[in-house]
């Protein structure tokens, strides 16, 4: 039941109770008594969030009003009025679950509104954020890796659901939204004074230039005890329900199960297969495989026919029994190929900026996507490419024949393909195209690529709740360490929060910097399994494998096992 007493809002659960004072949650307990949250209301309730992260309150203004009402036995609201724009804080109950349901909106006369944000204040000291970044944290929200950190769903924040668990008793509360449309949002961490509060974003669709509202999202509360196993399964329950994803288990080729260990960036060398069938049951071993077109690498895309060498290669790997990826890309082009002329008004656009999104590299260097025409057109050498959003059919359609084509070429040897930067679907400048977001965009375009010919085992980049759909092995990435390790990585294993929530559908493998033969790689490759990746390696030379170290001589042991 809902309460109303003087601007303080009481909602009682079978589960919990949730205390809000001009709209901010001040107090957050389980029925026993045990509080998560404690505050004084102090702070802010919801803010408008414009470019840059220009945060506008809606409470502390001095010059307008917080007003509350209750409107039923089951729902309340607070209104603000203020300076410099207003907004609506819905508060509901869930009967059926006990959930405390947050419905925020924000409106202004201003234009270029980002989100509507709720903050999360007064969290208690003891309880660490475990959330799916990077595969899954288990962190104080003021660790220095979080400190004034925005992940974005789905490429950052890789599924909508976070949880706060005090490790002594494994008790604490989660906050999620079960969000079928792929509306954009963000989650916040290591924002203000204490460094421990965390705040959610719902997010207006680009082009924000006239965007004068946001909201349109709701944010489920509730207590748990005996770990963070359970609200993670039950998060994860929702998944397969709200998708259909027994549908997608079943789909599923045979061998994926049986893969042991996999070789990352695998270099097209028969010497190197010879030395690997002798360590390990061919069978076993995913390769992923980027020397494989007559072009060189990141160029010319989408044109991927095969050089001769490597339909050579890809024959006796088959023969072998090696299970072979090669790396094809999903979104990115090379802009000076002929295709680019039926798809250069659809290049993704940054947000805030409207730049077009891409990359290109030089000696080493990373370098921008060029805004002028002309130079998107003569820069082949540097790699230049820029990204075709995947809402378009146009570009599925192309994508498609593409790869078709470079598997009739090989004579079908491989029924496993790996297409790049999967992971890269966000809020855009042109959010919308045939009114599809780019995250649903990409769970379309992996899911048209895996039902080529009689189906392939579709291989991408990171993993999130959007592609694992599709997708049956990903590279994933570690925190902030994608080529460079950054300190404070040992802090960031020890929980395989999104195996739980996608186990089944797709497998992680590593993606870098993974030899064995130094404690940078051996770290690499510890967090990487303890997120759940198959064991994976990175090599040169056969003589790596012929003469492996200590750390090679381990995942051997374990393939084998």
């Amino acid at each position: 039941m809902i309460t109303l007493n003087q601007n303080v809002v009481k909602v009682e659960t079978f589960t919990q109770t949730a205390v809000f004072r001009d709209g901010v949650l001040i107090s957050l307990s389980a029925k026993d008594g045990r509080k998560f949250i404690a505050g004084d209301g102090a702070g802010e309730a919801l803010y408008i969030v414009y470019r840059n992260d220009e945060c506008v309150p809606l409470k502390n203004t001095g010059h307008g009003a917080v007003s509350a009402r209750k409107l039923s036995p089951y729902r309340a609201e607070y209104f603000f009025e203020a300076w410099d724009g207003d907004g609506v804080l819905t508060i509901r109950e869930d009967p059926e679950n006990g959930d405390v349901i947050l419905e925020p909106e924000v409106t202004s006369a201003r234009k270029g509104i980002v989100a509507a944000r709720i903050p999360f204040t007064g969290i208690d000291e003891k309880l660490n954020l475990i959330a799916p970044f990077y595969q899954g944290v288990d962190l104080r929200p003021d660790d220095e890796l979080l400190k004034n950190r925005k992940w974005t769903w789905p490429k950052d924040w890789e599924a909508g659901f976070a949880l706060l668990m005090d490790h002594a008793d494994g008790r604490g509360f989660w906050v999620r939204t079960e969000d079928t449309h792929y509306r954009a949002k963000s989650v916040v961490t290591g924002r203000g004074e204490s460094g421990r509060d965390v705040a959610f974003d719902a997010e207006a669709y680009g082009p924000i230039d006239d965007s004068r509202s946001a909201g349109g999202l709701a944010w489920r509360i509730n207590v748990f005890s005996g770990g963070w196993h359970a609200p993670a399964d039950q998060y994860r329950a929702w998944l397969w329900k709200a998708y259909g994803l027994e549908k997608e288990e079943r789909r599923r080729k045979a061998w994926i199960g049986d893969v042991r260990m996999a070789v990352s960036w695998c270099p097209t060398d028969r010497e190197v297969l010879d030395e690997l069938s002798r360590k390990v049951d061919p069978r076993k071993i995913l390769l992923h495989l980027p020397q494989w077109r007559k072009y060189k690498y990141d160029q010319n895309y989408p044109d991927f026919t095969p050089s001769e060498e490597f339909r050579g290669f890809l024959e006796y790997a088959a023969e072998k029994g090696f299970r072979c990826m090669p790396h094809a890309n999903s979104v990115d082009m090379d802009p000076s190929m002929p295709e680019y002329r039926f798809l250069q008004d659809f290049k993704y656009r940054e947000l805030e900026t409207g730049r077009f999104l891409g990359w290109g590299y030089e000696n080493g260097r990373v370098l921008g996507v060029p805004s002028s025409n002309m130079a998107l057109d003569k820069n082949r050498e540097r790699n230049v490419m820029v990204k075709i959003h995947p809402g378009l059919a146009l570009w599925r359609s192309i994508l498609s024949k593409r790869i078709d084509d470079a598997l009739t070429l090989l004579d079908r040897k491989t029924d496993a393909v790996f297409i790049d930067v999967t992971l890269c679907s966000w809020n855009l400048d042109n959010c919308l195209v045939d009114n599809t977001t780019s995250m649903e965009g990409m769970k379309k375009l992996i899911e048209e690529i895996e039902t080529i010919g009689d189906g392939l085992a579709v291989g991408g980049e990171g993993l999130n709740e959007i592609t694992m759909q599709n997708l049956s092995f990903a590279q994933a990435h570690l925190f902030d360490s994608h080529h460079a390790t950054r300190p404070g990585l040992e802090r960031c294993g020890g929980i395989d929060l999104n195996g739980r929530l996608f186990s089944g559908l797709a497998r992680t493998i590593g993606y870098s910097n993974l030899n064995g033969a130094t404690e940078e790689a051996v770290l690499r490759e510890r967090i990487h399994e303890e997120h759940g990746a198959i064991p994976t390696i990175t090599v040169g030379s056969a003589g790596e494998i012929a003469r492996p170290n200590a750390e090679f001589r381990r995942i051997f042991e374990l393939a084998n096992a």
